[in-house]
């Protein structure tokens, strides 16, 4: 069978500030969003809570007046937010439960092209198993298998599984397979904590998947803590807990289970602090990047231009697992290659990074289970 991992970026539609040129360009609009939803949460509202709501959408033209900006609008269900009180804003209610609403950010719908070519990814990965990252939702996902690889001459798959996450931006992580390589059941893990409190952005999805002998695979997806915006000593220390988290069930699986695989975007590189409860500390997880049998092209990451420091994305495998591999590799056809389009192959219909299926490769593994 070949199992494969590839973050999609989204099927149809994207978060426009997720969807611009650079992840720099919407950086600050991110943050800003998730500055806002955590105020919001707050059981009191403090004036100081009051001021920095209202700073904060005052640096969007529109959402504090029309409740929409370019990127972002409030929904409001029960109950007023914001609203004008002698000529200036206020903030109306005093904590949570006063009142029923939300931020949104606004989404735009992927280019065509882009579209296209992410299915052309998927296509020439011809995995029997695709784990998916930063889908919006299972029905997108079954429209996307359903409508888009087909017109790519390409086989849609039998099975289509996401569970919706933690994270209201639309990027959840799923799973695709074939038959005979049926899903016979699947755990969430979007509940799990700690004594800090929730631990995953998304989700660790827990996929047990049948293999046609009498020793099924489990498959853990996920999709870590990003490191694009927001405080970095914060970030840094969520993902540390997820790490620890995977750790702690992939520990426990191994008990009963032969073949486990931790697959997705963990958002750091293999020799980051907060990836070591994962990959330090005598881990068996052997990396398909660093087995005998993968085949690369000298660039040792995944997101962007391959460089080290983009190493984000990962198939990481129980010893027996690595023991069947017979060949690895990695797709980077769907991403953007650069202003001069040279530093890899990629697909003639990709003419700018609008264009490209996702700025992350897709990784992928031949195993005879």
């Amino acid at each position: 069978m070949r199992i494969a991992t590839f973050n999609v970026e989204n099927m149809f539609e994207r978060p426009l500030a997720m969807n611009l040129p650079s992840w720099e360009d919407g950086k600050k609009v991110l943050k800003d969003f998730d500055d806002l939803t955590n105020l919001i949460q707050n059981q009191t509202y403090t004036e100081q809570i009051k001021q920095d709501i209202l700073k904060i959408m005052g640096q969007h033209k529109g959402l504090l007046a029309n409740h929409v900006s370019k990127f972002i609008s409030l929904v409001e269900v029960r109950e007023k937010l914001v609203k004008k009180q002698k000529g200036e804003y206020v903030v109306v209610p005093d904590g949570r439960d006063k009142w029923i609403g939300w931020f949104e950010l606004k989404k735009d719908t992927i280019k065509e092209v882009a579209i296209e070519n992410t299915a052309r990814v998927i296509n020439e990965l011809k995995a029997d198993i695709l784990c998916v990252v930063e889908a919006e939702n299972r029905i997108s996902l079954k429209r996307f298998n359903e409508m888009m690889l087909p017109k790519l001459n390409g086989q849609p798959f039998n099975h289509i599984m996401l569970i919706d996450g933690n994270d209201d931006r639309g990027i959840d992580v799923g799973i695709t397979t074939r038959k005979p390589f049926e899903i016979k059941s699947m755990v969430s893990h979007i509940d799990d904590d700690d004594n800090e409190g929730q631990i995953f952005s998304r989700d660790c999805a827990e996929y047990h998947v049948s293999t046609g002998s009498d020793k099924d695979l489990v498959v853990l997806i996920n999709h870590f803590k990003s490191k694009g915006f927001g405080n970095q000593q914060d970030n840094n220390k969520k993902r540390r807990r997820q790490a620890k988290k995977v750790r702690d069930i992939y520990n426990e699986l191994a008990k009963k289970f032969e073949y486990v695989i931790v697959a997705g975007d963990l958002n750091d590189t293999p020799d980051s602090v907060p990836l070591k409860p994962l990959l330090g500390n005598g881990s068996n997880l052997v990396d398909v990047m660093k087995h005998e049998k993968y085949v690369g092209d000298g660039r040792p990451g995944t997101h962007g231009n391959g460089s080290k420091g983009g190493k984000l994305d990962y198939i990481l495998m129980s010893p027996e697992v690595g023991k069947k591999v017979k060949l690895g590799g990695i797709e980077r056809r769907g991403v953007w290659g650069g202003k001069n389009g040279d530093l890899f192959p990629h697909f003639p219909e990709i003419k700018s990074a609008k264009d490209a299926a996702s700025d992350h490769a897709a990784l992928w593994i031949d195993v005879d289970l």
